[in-house]
């Protein structure tokens, strides 16, 4: 076997660790769908009421809401359309650019949240008692450095592990050269 083909025991924990993450995160999320569907509410409608009243009286643009929310979802103008027919929030082109329409939590959307953040808060405490708060905050602290790493960031390989952008533009121009040459 070459020692392409073999794997380094760090990618065994860098495998083992993909996989807690996703379950964890699986896990985790079932839960608090299970707490948020007692209010009528989706995972990604509580997610889009809650950057709104984060956002305060500047509510925020759709693309804004969009890059704030857990999960991408690629559809957020028929989620928002959704939630603006039952009157948890409103949205208004803007006077100054009537390009960009400003999304904003009505006061219907403020009082479902706050129905749901003592059972939410509640939740979260029981999902992690019995790990030692100065545990917590190491582990909080080592999840946002993962998580700021990748932010925004797609995946850079195929298959078979071979760079997607850089081979991609190289192959391109090597093309359009070929093209050109006599």
């Amino acid at each position: 076997m070459s020692s392409a083909s073999q794997k380094s025991p760090d990618a065994y924990t860098e495998a083992g660790l993909f996989v807690a993450f996703m379950q964890i995160a699986d896990i985790l999320g079932a839960q608090a769908e299970q707490v948020i569907k007692t209010a009528g509410l989706t995972g990604a409608q509580y997610n889009v009421l809650r950057i709104l009243r984060g956002a305060g009286r500047a509510g925020l643009a759709c693309r804004e809401i969009g890059e704030r929310m857990i999960s991408r979802d690629p559809d957020i103008t028929r989620l928002l359309d959704r939630m603006e027919k039952r009157n948890l929030i409103t949205r208004e082109r803007q006077s100054d650019d009537r390009r960009v329409v400003k999304t904003y939590v009505t006061p219907e959307g403020l009082q479902l949240l706050k129905t749901l953040d003592r059972p939410v808060s509640a939740l979260h405490e029981r999902q992690f008692q019995g790990i030692a708060p100065a545990k917590l905050k190491v582990l909080a602290a080592m999840l946002e450095e993962v998580r700021s790493q990748h932010a925004g960031q797609k995946a850079d390989c195929d298959l078979r592990g071979r760079a997607l952008n850089k081979s991609k533009k190289k192959d391109s121009k090597q093309k359009r050269a070929s093209k050109i040459a006599p």
